[in-house]
């Protein structure tokens, strides 16, 4: 018999991160194939506005391990109240979120537990008796269903893959969930959290218009093109991987395979051809408009719309019609 979902949510500056709506909705998936209740552990210090915000989602119940130790994220604090929540709820699957924290406590607990893991997974089915996590391989190119068994299994979600969990209008219970930490030791201690500075544009987790630029903007400079139509939009700037990896932009700016993944209301792509390891980290935004010389690009295969021009007429033309 199931023992139903945990899911492990996080919250920044009293609110929860947008990583954990998503994984909300990854947990509904995971309880339609499993059965069971859906239950979100909230690890942090003073975390009674995100719990009661985690409470209204369609979740069922809330446990809170409230400790100065989780105040900040280190690895050994939180997979000890992970650990701890594990034992107490005797879950069937655990699903992290596609965060760095999430992906560094999923592969962690699953060796501790000596169960099996998926991580980056972008879909959830199955039964009670095998968990099937799709995921992406090959670049994103391909997608593989992997059948997970036994008493316990953990996920970590694919950032961008599953939607942003809504309210409900029903708030389900807060519990406190009592972990133990005195044990742990603090070899990490965190004493500040330091911004990147993204040219006063919104972060790139939470931005609804994402404005990325390519080599086919020539040089550094241009970037201003890009940063002033996602400054017009209110949009976050981002840029592929051949420009960071030339120096032009930082590597907090680079979406693909090996950087960031976003699913935006709209991503505008300038002088991006689209490479496959490029178009992963962009293809689930709801509107892909792409701007490129050649007709040929790649980026015109994913795009909803494709404007075939040179890019240093088409965007300071868009830019003076949004003045």
């Amino acid at each position: 018999m199931s023992n139903g979902i945990l899911i492990i949510a996080e919250s920044h500056e009293g609110a929860l991160r947008p990583a954990s709506l998503e994984l909300v909705t990854a947990g509904l998936a995971a309880k339609a194939a499993v059965g069971g209740s859906l239950t979100a552990l909230l690890p942090g210090s003073n975390v009674a506005g995100p719990a009661t915000e985690l409470a209204g989602l369609g979740v069922d119940t809330v446990k809170v391990a409230e400790d100065p130790k989780l105040s900040a994220f280190t690895t050994d604090a939180w997979a000890a109240a992970v650990e701890a929540a594990v034992k107490a709820l005797d879950p069937r699957v655990v699903i992290f979120a596609g965060t760095t924290s999430g992906r560094d406590l999923a592969p962690r607990l699953a060796a501790r537990f000596g169960a099996p893991s998926a991580a980056n997974v972008i879909a959830i089915g199955g039964s009670s008796d095998t968990i099937v996590a799709t995921r992406p391989v090959l670049g994103g190119r391909v997608q593989t269903d992997v059948s997970l068994g036994g008493s316990l299994a953990f996920l970590s979600a694919g950032p961008g893959a599953f939607e942003k969990a809504v309210s409900t209008g029903v708030t389900a219970p807060v519990e406190a969930l009592a972990v133990d930490l005195s044990g742990v030791s603090e070899r990490v201690r965190v004493t500040g959290l330091a911004a990147a500075d993204s040219g006063g544009s919104s972060s790139l987790a939470s931005a609804e218009v994402v404005v990325a630029g390519g080599r086919g903007l020539k040089e550094p400079a241009n970037f201003a093109l890009v940063e002033e139509l996602a400054g017009k939009l209110g949009g976050a700037v981002a840029a592929s991987r051949a420009v960071v990896d030339a120096g032009w932009r930082s590597h907090h700016e680079q979406i693909g395979q090996t950087g960031k993944t976003v699913s935006p209301k709209l991503y505008i792509a300038v002088g991006i051809s689209g490479a496959v390891q490029h178009n992963v980290g962009m293809q689930g935004s709801e509107a892909i408009v792409a701007i490129n010389r050649d007709p040929d690009a790649p980026i015109f295969k994913i795009a909803s719309f494709g404007i075939v021009g040179d890019l240093f007429e088409i965007v300071p033309e868009l830019n003076r019609q949004l003045s």
